[in-house]
C-alpha cells in the first residue's frame, strides 16, 4: 500500500511540471532490470547545476526452491552537476528506506562488518533508513537519451526479525538492529530527458 501512494505522489509531481528542454528526466536501472526488480526514477530540474532524483524499486517475486529477495526501496536524491544538468559530472547526496524479505540466498559474501552469508539458511525480514553520497556521469547519447552511472557509498540502519528457514514462518529472534556501512548505490541508468 506504501508503494502506491510512493508512486501516485512520484507521478503527481511529473505531471504537475510544464516539460521543457532539460527540466525533467525519466530513467530505469538497468541493473535492478536484471534481476526482476521493477524501478523507475524521475529526475526534476531545480536550478541550472542542480536537480532532484526519486527513484523507486520493487521487488515482490518468490523465486524458485523458496528464495527471497523481496524488497521496496525508495531513494530520493539531490545532485549538483558541475557543467549543465543532465550531462557529464555530478556528485548527489541520498536517502534511502524500505523494507526487505530475504532467504535462501546461497551466498559467501562478506564484507565492511557485514556478512551475508547467513542469507543461505535463515530468512530475515525487516525495514531500513539511511543516507549516503554518490558520485556519477552522465553520457549523452542523442537527443532525448542518456546513458548515466553512478555509485555510492553511506550507511543504513536496519530493524528486523530472523526466521528459520526461507519459506518457514518459525521466528528466531525479534526486533534486531544492525549498522551497515557501504555501498548505497549502483545504477546503471537508461535516461530519457524531455
Amino acid at each position: 500500500m506504501k508503494l502506491k501512494v510512493y508512486a501516485i505522489l512520484v507521478l503527481g509531481s511529473l505531471f504537475g511540471l510544464t516539460a521543457r528542454g532539460q527540466q525533467v528526466a525519466v530513467k530505469t536501472n538497468v541493473l535492478y532490470d536484471v534481476t526482476a526488480t521493477i524501478n523507475a526514477g524521475v529526475e526534476v530540474g531545480l536550478s541550472p547545476h542542480w536537480t532532484l532524483d526519486v527513484s523507486g524499486n520493487f521487488n515482490g517475486w518468490t523465486m524458485s526452491h523458496e528464495r527471497r529477495w523481496k524488497h521496496f526501496l525508495i531513494q530520493p536524491e539531490a545532485r549538483y552537476w558541475f557543467c549543465d544538468r543532465f550531462a557529464g559530472h555530478f556528485l548527489g547526496v541520498h536517502m534511502h528506506g524500505g523494507a526487505y524479505n530475504a532467504g535462501g540466498l546461497k551466498n559467501g559474501i562478506s564484507f565492511l562488518g557485514t556478512d551475508l552469508s547467513p542469507l543461505s539458511d535463515y530468512r530475515f525480514q525487516g525495514w531500513f533508513l539511511g543516507a549516503g553520497v554518490g558520485y556519477g556521469y552522465s553520457f549523452i547519447l542523442g537527443r532525448h537519451w542518456n546513458l548515466e552511472l553512478e555509485l555510492g557509498i553511506g550507511y543504513a540502519f536496519s530493524r528486523y526479525d530472523k526466521f528459520r528457514c526461507a519459506g518457514c514462518g518459525r521466528k528466531m529472534e525479534e526486533d534486531k538492529n544492525h549498522h551497515y556501512f557501504g555501498p548505497t548505490k549502483a545504477a546503471i541508468n537508461l535516461v530519457y530527458v524531455f
